[in-house]
């Protein structure tokens, strides 16, 4: 019988160990797509946010890469405030 029939999707991935990096990986999507659609309304280009952020445009590519969940909360801080917004983090 199949442990996982009935069960949610949540359930299979904390099962396999991976629920703590899949969910970090989709939060950083989430935020990535949020910054590429501000970057867009503002015409905000990689080139010119790396100039605001004091870093190259390589290290912007890192930063904006979704599967890169290892960015740090002073990073994420500094690129909402280039871009005109403020990071909200919140607990649930």
């Amino acid at each position: 019988m199949n442990k996982h029939l009935g069960s949610n999707f949540d359930d299979f991935l904390q099962d396999q160990n991976l629920l703590e990096e899949t969910t970090a990986i989709a939060h950083k999507q989430l935020l990535v797509l949020q910054l590429k659609d501000i970057m867009a309304e503002q015409n905000i280009t990689k080139t010119f946010l790396a100039g605001q952020l004091k870093t190259s445009r390589s290290q912007l590519d890192r930063i904006l890469d979704p599967n890169n969940v290892s960015i740090t909360l002073d990073v994420l801080e500094r690129v909402a405030h280039a871009v005109g917004k403020k990071l909200t983090i919140e607990l649930s």
